[in-house]
């Protein structure tokens, strides 16, 4: 089933999700636009991973230009997107305006509300993508965006609360049946046909080709899988992160609180960030500084896990970790279905298999 976004026409329903800082950049997102899905760059700590590969200092927005641009040469122009976490607030805007001035196709943001979105400049083609968990969290955003910006969402995602990454839902309603992705789903999917018939892309928990079909069968337009492409060896992650990711068993995956950026965070239990934090270790320096919140005088000077290190755990350093940008103390996000890969392959093999060409 192909799936059309903007007027983009893409011969397949699925596409990979971002996996963290460093981990899906140019290289990734160039791989797989080559075999013809939208190749995801994460824009989370990107200045620091093309600052180090091109030997000088690189700001936000010409990082992202500089992998964009990677991603569309090695692709022969392929489809490429960005993925941004609303909860960066110091370079959000920065990373919408770069990927539109670098011609990517697709932005999507989650990790808050996006209401942030439409305000880029000279839009163009690129299409807008939020991310939600709930009816009422896209009711809000369309609501805002056509008051402020008379702009529609160009595609929406609904996050089941078996996604990896930072979660919509609470803790206590990952394992409810009324939280499930097949239930949050239809009402969504109702709503966008009756608001300009967007398409509705699902995400969370799915694995293989006969949950693909499942989710497009229920009426999604398409579906964003970023565990699965985890286990492929264009992705950064680190030689340990992939090792660990093989070796894990469903018992080591856990949902924590304890993440900075205040949305449950789901992750291997043997990640040695949380172990560490657990053991109450010494506050972090906090020279990485892509999470701070503002203070009373709007200013962006707290940062949450160096203020409260008993209740928050340093996100930055660890997944700086996980993409070997240092040799920091990692932490390992997963989904759900993290127990269920075996090996890591390339991403060509893993495109047949979800195609339905290898089962």
């Amino acid at each position: 089933m192909a799936l059309t976004i903007k007027d983009k026409k893409l011969p397949h329903d699925f596409y990979p999700g971002a996996m963290g800082a460093g981990i899906t950049l140019g290289e990734f997102a160039g791989a797989a636009a080559s075999e013809n899905i939208p190749g995801i760059i994460s824009t989370a700590g990107i200045d620091r991973f093309v600052s180090r590969e091109l030997g000088k200092k690189v700001n936000t927005y010409d990082a992202v230009v500089y992998e964009v641009t990677k991603a569309k040469q090695i692709s022969n122009n392929g489809p490429v997107g960005v993925n941004i976490m609303t909860f960066l607030q110091q370079d959000r805007e920065v990373a919408a305006q770069a990927a539109v001035d670098a011609g990517a196709d697709f932005i999507i943001s989650g990790a808050g509300l996006p209401m942030y979105l439409p305000g880029v400049k000279n839009l163009g083609d690129t299409a807008l993508i939020p991310i939600v968990s709930s009816l009422k969290a896209l009711e809000l955003i369309c609501s805002k965006w056509e008051k402020w910006h008379h702009y529609r969402p160009d595609a929406v995602v609904v996050a089941g609360p078996k996604c990896g990454g930072h979660n919509g839902h609470k803790i206590s309603e990952i394992d409810s049946p009324e939280h499930q992705l097949e239930v949050i789903f239809p009402p969504i999917k109702d709503f966008a046909q009756k608001h300009g018939d967007f398409p509705v892309i699902v995400a969370g928990g799915i694995f293989d080709r006969k949950d693909i079909q499942r989710f497009i069968n229920l009426g999604a337009d398409g579906v964003q899988m970023g565990t699965r492409f985890l286990g492929t060896n264009e992705n950064k992650a680190s030689a340990k992160f992939k090792q660990v990711l093989v070796d894990c068993r469903e018992d080591d995956i856990i949902m924590v609180e304890q993440s900075p950026c205040q949305f449950p965070l789901r992750i291997l239990k043997q990640s040695p960030r949380y172990q560490s934090f657990l053991k109450g270790s010494a506050p972090p320096v906090c020279d990485k500084k892509y999470l701070l919140q503002k203070d009373k005088d709007g200013n962006s000077t707290i940062c949450l896990a160096k203020n409260m290190p008993e209740k928050y755990f340093c996100l930055c350093a660890g997944l700086l970790g996980a993409a070997e940008y240092s040799d920091e103390e990692e932490v390992f996000i997963v989904g759900s279905n993290a127990h269920r890969i075996k090996q890591i392959v390339s991403i060509k093999e893993l495109i047949d298999e979800l195609k339905g060409i290898t089962l």
